[in-house]
């Protein structure tokens, strides 16, 4: 059909006059004259009824209730409507808020005048008294002793700083006395434990468990004495471990590494592989290898290189390999990774399950500085160079 024809038809037959629009000889008006309108009103309310309008059940009283509570709050507007404001409404000062009594006193919409839904009723929490009287619960003091922390804390916050100290995910076997933590943004040191082994009963049976108190200090200038497995519970829930100043860490490996002959026992494989992946995001990379450990023989530890993430789903091939003896190989690992951590590969992985990982320990840094690298562990050099991820290069410090 035609569609004008069917438009003519329709405007046509209408009985009721629907679709005259008849143009409005009303004036627009502005936006200032919108707001006295409405103040108006309230002044109006309150010549009627000698009070201010309220929350209360009368829809229309209770919209210009939230009017004037607008208005209080917006100095602009008031300042338009301060000649019209014959009634003092707009002479208001704000109740200042400081306890829960104020709060309460305040409910002027008498939100909380019927508890049916019981929130003050505590089912699944202790109320304060019975969490005080446990155990689990230990009150920080001032640390008299401070003095003799404080430095420590300071030398810890500057290692953080400069990168030499990191902040690693908390694990339970990470909680030793003698190192550092942060629980809820404070820097904490667990100085000691006095560990004593009870049994405790479980569903399951009774089994020993090994729990104390301890000294913990905050750099806060305060310290506790809470239980080992308190202290344990808060770090699992909102903690970080602090590892060790990594020049220390250096140090140390390196005056056992010197230590090192031919007769000592053979204790693992320091290993450099060259993925041989066929996908073009890691072939196109120069210089990428993998510095890892083995305990057992490397062609044993690779051989199903293809079917896991750390080795990025695909095959590898042996660059190098350095038997180790009478020394920790994970230690001169850490060294390795630690030497080349700026220039270490940011990559996810997919297994076969469609889960992601994230592989640590490939590097971007040419075979000859990697070896170069090594001498300069051996030699004991290392603490005095550090490596030029743009360069590509080993420099003094």
């Amino acid at each position: 059909m035609d569609k004008q024809r069917i438009l003519d038809d329709i405007f046509q037959n209408d009985p009721f006059g629907l679709l005259n629009v008849k143009p409005s000889n009303a004036p627009v008006r502005t936006e200032d004259e919108r707001l006295i309108a409405s103040f108006k009103e309230i002044n109006d309310f309150f010549a009627q009824h000698q009070r201010e309008p309220q929350p209360g059940s009368d829809i229309q009283e209770r919209q210009l209730y939230s009017r004037l509570k607008s208005l209080r709050e917006n100095p602009a507007k008031q300042k338009i409507l301060a000649d019209l404001d014959r009634y003092g409404l707009l002479r208001f000062t704000p109740k200042e808020i400081t306890s829960l009594e104020d709060i309460l006193d305040d409910d002027a919409l008498g939100l909380l005048d019927d508890d049916g839904e019981g929130l003050f009723d505590f089912k699944h929490i202790k109320n304060p008294e019975e969490r005080a009287s446990t155990d689990f619960v230990a009150r920080r003091k001032p640390c008299v002793d401070f003095g003799k922390f404080e430095p420590l804390f300071q030398a810890v916050q500057g290692d953080l700083a400069n990168g030499k100290r990191k902040l690693v995910a908390f694990k339970e076997e990470n909680l030793r006395a003698g190192d550092f933590y942060i629980h809820n943004g404070i820097l904490l040191y667990l100085e000691q434990v006095d560990f004593e082994e009870a049994v405790q009963p479980y569903k399951s049976g009774s089994r020993l468990r090994k729990d104390g108190r301890t000294r913990v200090v905050f750099e806060n200038g305060t310290e506790s004495n809470m239980l080992y497995r308190s202290l344990y519970k808060g770090l699992l829930a909102n903690g970080k471990a602090v590892s060790a100043n990594e020049d220390q860490v250096n140090e140390g490996f390196l005056e056992n590494f010197n230590s090192i002959s031919e007769e000592d026992e053979e204790v693992g494989f320091i290993y450099i592989l060259k993925s041989q992946s066929e996908k073009a995001e890691i072939r196109a990379i120069r210089h990428l290898y993998k510095i890892g450990y083995s305990k057992i023989a490397v062609e044993e530890r690779i051989k199903n290189a293809k079917l896991e993430p750390t080795y990025l789903m695909a095959d590898v091939r042996i660059v190098m390999a350095f038997k180790c003896y009478n020394m920790s190989p994970q230690k001169l690992e850490q060294l390795l990774h630690n030497f080349f951590g700026n220039s270490c590969l940011n990559i996810d992985v997919f297994d076969f399950s469609g889960n992601r990982h994230s592989p640590r320990e490939w590097f971007i840094a040419p075979l000859d500085v990697i070896e170069q690298a090594i001498y300069l562990i051996i030699s004991g050099e290392i603490v005095n160079y550090r490596y030029d991820v743009d360069g590509e290069k080993i420099i003094k410090r």
